[in-house]
C-alpha cells in the first residue's frame, strides 16, 4: 500500500508534474456552477504551461461541458483535451458498432430528461410508452433525494420485457449541492441483478483516459485528480499514474468535512477498492 499524504493545495505538488487529468462533478462543480477556487486553481495551472485534461462521466456532450466552463470563467481553449462518457455514447450510437449494433433505435427515456445532447442528430426516437422501446436510457435521476426504489418498478418492468439498459457513466453516486445523490450506474447494477441487459461505459475504463491521452504528443509525468476511488483513482491505478483524491465530494460522508483530510479513512477507503491516491485533499485549490 503507498504512503497517502495529505495536502492542502496543488501549487505544493504542481511542479512535480506536466500533465493534469481531472473530472468535473465533485471536482471543479458541486452542481451549482464551478467553485472558485477550483476555477483559479486551473487559471494557475494553464499559466504554469501545465497540460489539463478533463475526463467526465457526465452524460453532456463536450460542447455542453465547455459552455458550463465558459460561464464558470475557465476558457474552453485552454484545455488540451476535453472528453466526457456523453460524447462518446453519442459516437457509439451514431457508429452502431459492438453493443449498439443490434440496439435498434427507438427508446425510453426516465428519470431527468437533461442528457439528451447524446440522441442528437441521430437516427433515434423516444417514445412515451416502454413498450414500445427498443431500449431505456438514463442520464441522471430526476431529483436528488431518489432512491433505486423510486425506479424499482419501471426497472422490473423492462425487465421482463428484456430490454438493454444504456447509461453514459458508470458512476453509482455523485455529489451535488452538498448532497450525495444516486447516480445511473447503481440503477444499471441493480438492473444487471434482475437479470437485465446493460450497456455502460466511462471512467475506470481505461479508454476514457486514451481517447485524450494518445492524441497529446507528449504527457510527460501525470497526476490524475478525482473524487471518486471507484472510478477515478481506481484509473489513475491501472494506468500507472499518481492521483490525488478530493476528499469533500462523493466520499465526503465517510471522509468527513475538515480541511486537512483523514488520512486513516482514506486508506481504509482505498483498501476496499484495492486503488490508493497519492495524495488527498479537501477541495481543489491552488
Amino acid at each position: 500500500m503507498k504512503m497517502i499524504k495529505p495536502i492542502v493545495n496543488i501549487a505544493k505538488i504542481a511542479d512535480d508534474y506536466d500533465t493534469i487529468i481531472l473530472g468535473f462533478d465533485g471536482v471543479l462543480s458541486e452542481g451549482c456552477g464551478i467553485l472558485p477556487d477550483a476555477a483559479a486553481c486551473l487559471n494557475n495551472l494553464f499559466e504554469s504551461r501545465k497540460k489539463i485534461i478533463l475526463i467526465s462521466n457526465t452524460p453532456l456532450r463536450v460542447i455542453q461541458l465547455a459552455e458550463e466552463l465558459q460561464k464558470g470563467g475557465l476558457s474552453p481553449a485552454s484545455f488540451a483535451c476535453i472528453m466526457t462518457a456523453g460524447e462518446i455514447l453519442h459516437y457509439l450510437l451514431k457508429n452502431r458498432s459492438g453493443s449498439y449494433a443490434a440496439l435498434g433505435n427507438i427508446y425510453y427515456h426516465f428519470g431527468a430528461k437533461s442528457g439528451k445532447g447524446v440522441f442528437f442528430g441521430l437516427d433515434y426516437t423516444e417514445t412515451a410508452g416502454i413498450e414500445n422501446a427498443h431500449f431505456i436510457y438514463m442520464s441522471e435521476t430526476a431529483d436528488v433525494n431518489d432512491t433505486i426504489d423510486t425506479y424499482r418498478p419501471l426497472l422490473e418492468h423492462a425487465a421482463s420485457l428484456g430490454i438493454p439498459f444504456v447509461c453514459a457513466g458508470n458512476d453509482t453516486s455523485c455529489f451535488k449541492n452538498g448532497k450525495i445523490c444516486l447516480a445511473p450506474g447503481a440503477l444499471a447494477e441493480q438492473y444487471a441483478i434482475m437479470g437485465g441487459r446493460i450497456i455502460t461505459l466511462g471512467k475506470p475504463d481505461e479508454r476514457m483516459f486514451r481517447y485524450c491521452t494518445d492524441s497529446l504528443a507528449d504527457i510527460g509525468r501525470v497526476l490524475v485528480i478525482g473524487d471518486n476511488v471507484a472510478t477515478d483513482i481506481k484509473a489513475a491505478s491501472a494506468l500507472g499514474y499518481d492521483s490525488v483524491l478530493i476528499s469533500k465530494g462523493v466520499h465526503v460522508n465517510y471522509l468527513g468535512e475538515g480541511y486537512i483530510p483523514d488520512v486513516a479513512k482514506t486508506r481504509e477507503l482505498s483498501n476496499n477498492y484495492d486503488a490508493s491516491p497519492n495524495f488527498v485533499i479537501s477541495n481543489l485549490r491552488w
